[in-house]
């Protein structure tokens, strides 16, 4: 099951939880109305992939309570600093990662959440920040993790919870659950306060404390973050097929130049046209003849390698190949067609597809975590500088007055991915992304039916 949010502007992120299985397959088709013209000159494939797709893997496990108990054997010496480090993190990291998502699902349905859902997000905030700070490290190189992982998490549970107030409908319920999260808030800020993680002149400055954060969060994320290296394909192959095109036309023309020579006999000026126009066809064929083939040879196969290490040990502990191209509608595999739901604009539409194939070594993985969470943020602001600038107008009748309002003109990207783990059969997914040449303006999901004929 894959998760889709729209972050500030154009990035749209996507994120999944790779299980036990050994081999992953993912597949993405974006899409893209015809009218914007996009085609791989105006925005080249590489481009695209080096400037708009960015992936990243942490470590990801059911087990929650395991970092808690690294912690109590850190204490007792049979863990090093380092090692306490990267399970604290993770425990800090997979808090955040929860939390974020169940804020998220609550925003989406603000308008029919119940009181009982937002008391449960709450409770369970707490109780997971209560079981952090049960074990306070006395050890003074532990507890430098420990305050830096505690100060974010405390920040950041304010922040989400105060964006739910900002975003709570006047129902009801609106007072109950305003006060109870205005307490929370208040219960981490004055925690915050009395264990002095930041001083006076950060707090009130909200640049410096949101910078400092940021910071923060960084370090939370990069122990649990596997290093990658990336690899183009295919090198050696340009190379050779350069230069046995270049031989090949060069003998061509060798060849012809005799022929040429021999019917027209000495130097002349005949023979001096003769050999510009070989010369000049040459230029011609050459890189056309070298890209076409080019393409032939690598159609269908992998142009990226991406390699994963351990932060901890430094092992490789797998590695994915990567596919990005534009495809035609016609082209694409039956079943996404049929999830896209194909219709007249669809025959219009260009469609960008990234497809990965990855195989992990959970065995390699640090002890007692057998699973990673992929995250992959799309970035579409390449796409909107194709949007018109600009907004047209609409005419409107009210109170027997007409009035002209401006609308923002608005694009509709169909996003489908297609995900296989293991031996399980695919799971396909579509989601509607509304976009504007500023900003995402909304992602929605399209629930699809299953083979009896209900929807998921």
């Amino acid at each position: 099951m894959i998760f889709a949010e729209r972050k500030d502007g154009h990035l749209l992120k996507l994120s999944r939880i790779l299980r036990e299985a050994t081999e992953h397959r993912f597949e993405l088709y974006l899409f893209v109305p015809g009218e914007l013209g996009l085609n791989s000159t105006v925005v080249p494939e590489e481009s695209f992939y080096h400037n708009a797709i960015h992936t990243s893997r942490t470590y990801f496990s059911d087990r929650p309570h395991l970092p808690l108990v690294h912690s109590r054997l850190a204490e007792r010496g049979k863990l090093t600093p380092e090692q306490y480090r990267l399970s604290l993190s993770l425990y800090g990291y997979q808090y955040v990662v929860g939390l974020e998502q169940s804020c998220h699902d609550l925003r989406n349905h603000m308008e029919t959440v119940e009181l009982e859902k937002v008391e449960e997000v709450v409770a369970l905030a707490q109780d997971i920040l209560s079981r952090l700070r049960r074990r306070v490290p006395t050890d003074d190189t532990l507890r430098k993790y420990y305050t830096n992982i505690d100060n974010y998490v405390s920040w950041f549970t304010e922040q989400r919870l105060l964006g739910l107030v900002a975003h709570l409908p006047r129902n009801g319920d609106y007072k109950t659950v305003k006060s109870m999260l205005l307490d929370v808030c208040q219960l981490e800020r004055q925690h915050r306060i009395e264990h002095q993680y930041n001083t006076a002149h950060a707090s009130d400055s909200l640049s410096r404390i949101s910078n400092k954060m940021r910071l923060l969060r960084r370090l939370i994320e990069y122990p649990v973050t596997l290093k990658e290296k990336t690899r183009e394909l295919g090198g050696g192959e340009q190379k050779l097929l350069k230069s046995v095109v270049t031989a090949v036309v060069m003998t061509t023309v060798s060849l012809a130049a005799y022929e040429v020579r021999e019917t027209l006999g000495g130097i002349s000026m005949m023979v001096i046209f003769a050999l510009a126009l070989l010369y000049a066809l040459r230029e011609l064929f050459k890189d056309d003849l070298r890209n076409t083939l080019w393409r032939w040879l690598r159609k269908g196969r992998p142009k990226w390698r991406r390699q994963y290490f351990d932060v901890h040990s430094s092992q490789p502990v797998g590695r994915q190949l990567e596919w990005f191209d534009y495809k035609r509608p016609p082209r694409v595999p039956d079943e996404v067609r049929a999830v896209r739901r194909a219709s007249i604009s669809q025959r219009e539409e260009v469609v960008m597809f990234y497809g990965s194939h990855s195989r992990m070594l959970p065995t390699r993985f640090l002890t007692g975590y057998e699973q990673t969470r992929e995250s992959l943020q799309l970035d579409l602001s390449m796409l909107a500088r194709l949007m018109e600038k600009g907004s047209h107008h609409v005419y409107q009748l009210k109170d027997n007055q007409v009035a002209r309002q401006p609308v923002e003109k608005r694009y509709l990207f169909n996003l489908v991915t297609r995900e296989v783990q293991g031996q399980n059969p695919p799971v396909l997914q579509r989601w509607k992304v509304v976009v504007s040449r500023s900003k995402i303006v909304e992602i929605e999901e399209i629930p699809q039916p299953s083979k009896n004929g209900k929807k998921l």
